[in-house]
C-alpha cells in the first residue's frame, strides 16, 4: 500500500518483484496484455465541460492533481505513456477514449456525438500512425464515442446511446469484421456510455452496476453487482492484472479483491463532476 491519505492512490496485495521503475516493485510479475497508453493533459478549460452530474464546480488543481495520480497507476500497471498536449478550445478532450478505440490489428477514428466535442479526433491520426499501419474512421452521419465499447476477446459490445448511432455501430461493425472482430449492439436507456455501468475485467467477469440487471446480452458472465450507491464505481479498469477503481467504494473493491485481483484506488472527484471516468482518461493498448 503506498498511501492511505485524501488524493493519493493505494495498491493492494504488493508483492515485491525487482522491476527497476520504483513503482513497479510493488507489483508480481504478470504476462503483459496492455504495453501503451495515450492521455491528454486537461486544459484549463476543462472546468466548463458537458455535465448533468450536478456535483458542484471544478477545483481544477486538485483535477490535475488526480490526472498526475491516474497517469502513475498506468505507469504502476506496466504502461509506456504517451502524454498529449492540452486542446483549450475543447474542454472534453481529457477524456481521450471517445474519440478512438484502439484493438490489436487497428485503430479506428471515432466520430463524437457530443456536437462541442467534433474536432478533437482530428490530428490523431498523426499520433496513431506511428503504432498502426491500419487507421480506420468512423463517417458522417454516423456517431460514436469509444466510452460506448466494451472489449471482450474479440468481440466489441457497442452501446447504442444519446452519443453512439446505429449508423456509427453499423461503420464500426464492418470495420471490426475487416480485421476478423466481431461486434454486437446494445441499447441503452438512462446512461450515458455503455462503460457508464459496466467494465469488462478479464477472466469472464463483469463489474456491473444496477440498470442492467435484465441485459439478456451479458447473461453468460460472471457478475460483480455494484449496488447503487457505489454505481459509479461501475466504471473500472483493468489492466494487466490491476483493477483500477474509483475510491470511496468499499463493497464492490472488497468483491473484486475477493476474485483475487489487485486493487488500485483512484481519486476521481473533480473527473465524476463532469460525467468522466477511470476509463475515460486514456486509450490502452
Amino acid at each position: 500500500m503506498l498511501s492511505n491519505e485524501p488524493g493519493h492512490f493505494y495498491i493492494r496485495a504488493a508483492i515485491p518483484c525487482g522491476a527497476a521503475n520504483p513503482l513497479l516493485k510493488f507489483f508480481p510479475t504478470f504476462e503483459t496484455m496492455f504495453t501503451k497508453a495515450i492521455v491528454r493533459k486537461p486544459g484549463k478549460s476543462v472546468v466548463d465541460g458537458i455535465t448533468t452530474a450536478g456535483l458542484g464546480a471544478v477545483d481544477y488543481d486538485k483535477l490535475r492533481s488526480q490526472h498526475s495520480k491516474y497517469i502513475e497507476a498506468l505507469k504502476a500497471c506496466g504502461l509506456e505513456l504517451i502524454i498529449l498536449d492540452e486542446m483549450e478550445d475543447y474542454p472534453d478532450s481529457v477524456f481521450m477514449e471517445d474519440v478512438a478505440l484502439l484493438t490489436s490489428k487497428c485503430a479506428i477514428i471515432t466520430r463524437p456525438g457530443a456536437k462541442s466535442r467534433l474536432g478533437e479526433e482530428l490530428g490523431l491520426r498523426k499520433v496513431l500512425q506511428n503504432y498502426y499501419q491500419n487507421i480506420e474512421r468512423i463517417e458522417n452521419p454516423g456517431t460514436l464515442e469509444a466510452g460506448d465499447m466494451m472489449m471482450v476477446g474479440d468481440h466489441f459490445y457497442i452501446g447504442l446511446s444519446e452519443r453512439t448511432n446505429q449508423t456509427g455501430a453499423d461503420q464500426l461493425i464492418t470495420i471490426l469484421e475487416k480485421y476478423g472482430f466481431s461486434g454486437s449492439v446494445v441499447h441503452l436507456e438512462d446512461i450515458l456510455h455503455l462503460k457508464t455501468g459496466i467494465s469488462y475485467i478479464e477472466n469472464n467477469t463483469v463489474v456491473i452496476a444496477q440498470p442492467y440487471k435484465t441485459e439478456e446480452a451479458f447473461s453468460s458472465y460472471k457478475k460483480l453487482w455494484v449496488d447503487d450507491d457505489e454505481s459509479y464505481a461501475a466504471n473500472c479498469v483493468w489492466i494487466n492484472g490491476h483493477v483500477l477503481l474509483p475510491d470511496g467504494n468499499p463493497k464492490i473493491k472488497a468483491s473484486i479483491i475477493n476474485e483475487g485481483y489487485r486493487v488500485i484506488e483512484l481519486e476521481m472527484s473533480e473527473f465524476q463532476k463532469l460525467d468522466g471516468g477511470l476509463s475515460c482518461l486514456s486509450l490502452r493498448f
